[in-house]
């Protein structure tokens, strides 16, 4: 259990930290398995919530690569499409061991970003194999957007996935995209990055950090 040391600005009492990812983003994959040992480490509790690629780029298709653009007009839809059906008969706790499922099978195992794989993690996830009829169907896509909104509507247009929102001081909510980081730290290095995060972005009038990408997803 984390006990705050003296002269620590990060305290004892449990937060809510709203997460929004879709499972095809590696590099949010990775933010994702960093959020899991925060909550092993600080008293941190994710909620996970669904936004969308294929809807953040959906007004700017004529600027990304054709080969990523064929796959946001079709693919990009299924996947989220099944996470939002399955919370929404389920509720949002579903999600967690959810994106796990497809998480693992679409960057762990490089595995077929396909109906197939997702069908397989709903297995896993102990859900019922119905809800990959959501894959193929825009039944949940209002629901869809309206996730993709409310987590974007917190930091603004011009980041992507994960999206990451927590209480911060005097009740003023302190939302975030990233951190983009690789591998996922462990232990107390997942700590200190926590606190250093909540730090920055809680400063008023601190919008960026930034550096050249010198490697690529480490999965482990």
């Amino acid at each position: 259990m984390f006990k705050p040391r003296r002269g620590d600005r990060v305290t004892a009492e449990r937060v809510t930290a709203d997460f929004w990812f879709d499972p095809a983003c590696p590099w949010a994959w990775m933010t994702s398995r960093w959020m899991t040992e925060v909550e092993k480490v600080r008293p941190v509790d994710v909620r996970w919530r669904v936004m969308s690629l294929a809807v953040l780029n959906e007004d700017k298709l004529d600027q990304v690569p054709e080969e990523y653009r064929a796959y946001l007009r079709t693919d990009a839809w299924g996947p989220v499409r099944v996470c939002v059906a399955a919370a929404a008969e389920f509720g949002d706790e579903v999600l967690g061991r959810l994106y796990t499922a497809i998480g693992t099978r679409f960057h762990n195992e490089a595995l077929p970003r396909d109906r197939g794989t997702i069908a397989a993690a709903l297995e896993e996830a102990g859900l019922p194999a119905r809800l990959i009829e959501a894959y193929d169907s825009d039944a949940f896509d209002e629901d869809l957007r309206l996730s993709h909104k409310e987590g974007i509507d917190k930091v603004g247009q011009d980041v992507g996935t994960p999206i990451i929102a927590v209480p911060g001081p005097e009740g003023q909510e302190v939302a975030f995209f990233g951190p983009v980081v690789t591998p996922a730290p462990r232990g107390e290095a997942a700590a200190r990055l926590w606190d250093g995060t909540l730090l920055v972005a809680g400063t008023p009038g601190f919008f960026e950090i930034k550096r050249t990408r010198t490697v690529g997803p480490v999965f482990d």
